[in-house]
């Protein structure tokens, strides 16, 4: 059956610029925003868990500084970014602020979510905006990125990100309603796909070419993202944002194309903790800790009783028992060194310790996998 939006509680929301901004003039279309703002209020106030990924930085950016029509130079597009990424921030602010909901603006580039220390940092950056009820706000740093190394469009942006805070659901807003069977501009027999249960090699033949000139991304982007989005064991809808409220027509029902995943987010992560990564060395826990983790807590350092091999924030490192019995595997909260200062100790001790207040945990529970 297709799941309804209304049954998840945290959803990652994907604005192209060619929805958020005017095409003729290179202005953003208030009235628009202003009502997709209505729309995440609505989940806002149901207790879901909203971030937005938002192009447009470059589209606002150009026509302020007055570039004409057309493909930009590198240097071109990054000075547009560092214009257009000002306008963008105070536009959502101001658009969620009416509704009493804080924005956080959060600028990432391919490294961020790649790189295993700096995807930590982004991803609890995100999660402590979530807790304290904002809104993230998320583009690419164009102003830096090179178009060697970029995401290249927002879609596959937000697919990643989606993964890395374990949403349920990534909601792509787009200028059709979903995936059809061939391009329909092309085609006027082509067929619209309600649901699609897995991304075979057939389901990526019928995506179309690229979008518009404000956009990178076109229907190929967008089942390349739906391909990092399922595997996370995140669901993806692609649906139209033309029109006002585009995400309150999703949630009564509106055509749309839902990506549907056999997972849970959870239950991807622990899988790619699991077997995906390479242990880079051991924490051998007390007999407490190890009752703890059964139940579901985090590894916090008073459990921990030694330290062995070499690792560093973020590596994976297994969990062992006095008997030598490996219990899971986990992403480290502290390198080998820091580990070494704080085992055995009170979390109330670490910032003495290591003189800087550190995190509570040496594993958190999020990001364990128990055998």
């Amino acid at each position: 059956m297709t799941p309804s939006l209304d049954q998840f509680r945290r959803v990652v929301i994907k604005v192209g610029s060619a929805l958020l901004v005017d095409r003729a003039r290179g202005r953003l279309r208030h009235a628009w925003l202003a009502a997709l703002a209505e729309d995440i209020a609505d989940l806002h106030a149901r207790g879901v868990d909203v971030l937005v990924v938002s192009s447009g930085s470059i589209a606002l950016g150009r026509t302020v500084l007055g570039f004409a029509p057309g493909a930009l130079r590198l240097e071109e597009s990054q000075g547009a970014a560092s214009v257009g990424q000002i306008a963008l921030a105070r536009h959502w602010a101001e658009a969620l602020g009416h509704h009493g909901i804080v924005a956080g603006q959060i600028l990432v580039t391919p490294q961020d979510t790649e790189e295993r220390r700096r995807y930590l940092n982004a991803r609890a950056t995100v999660l402590k905006l979530l807790e304290m009820r904002a809104v993230p706000v998320v583009n690419e740093n164009d102003t830096v990125a090179t178009s060697e190394i970029r995401y290249g469009d927002n879609d596959r942006l937000a697919a990643r990100v989606a993964t890395m805070i374990g949403a349920d659901v990534l909601v792509l807003f787009s200028d059709i309603d979903g995936l059809y069977t061939a391009p329909p501009s092309a085609d006027p027999d082509a067929r619209h796909l309600a649901v699609v249960e897995r991304i075979t090699p057939e389901i990526e033949a019928m995506a179309g070419g690229p979008a518009s000139e404000l956009s990178r991304g076109g229907m190929r982007t967008k089942v390349e993202a739906a391909k990092i989005a399922v595997s996370g064991g995140t669901h993806m809808i692609i649906a139209d944002g033309r029109e006002k409220n585009p995400l309150r027509s999703v949630v009564a029902g509106g055509r749309c194309t839902w990506f549907l995943s056999g997972s849970t987010p959870t239950a991807a992560r622990k899988t790619w903790i699991a077997g995906s990564l390479e242990p880079r060395g051991t924490l051998v826990i007390d007999d407490g800790a190890a009752r703890a983790l059964e139940g579901g807590a985090s590894l916090l350092p008073v459990g921990v009783c030694g330290v062995e091999g070499s690792f560093g924030r973020g590596d994976a490192v297994l969990i062992r028992d006095r008997a030598g019995r490996v219990l899971g595997r986990g992403l480290v909260g502290y390198d080998s060194t820091e580990a070494a200062l704080i085992l055995g100790r009170p979390s109330a001790q670490i910032a003495d310790l290591l003189t800087y207040p550190g995190r509570a945990w040496m594993v958190h529970r999020d990001d364990l996998a128990m055998f």
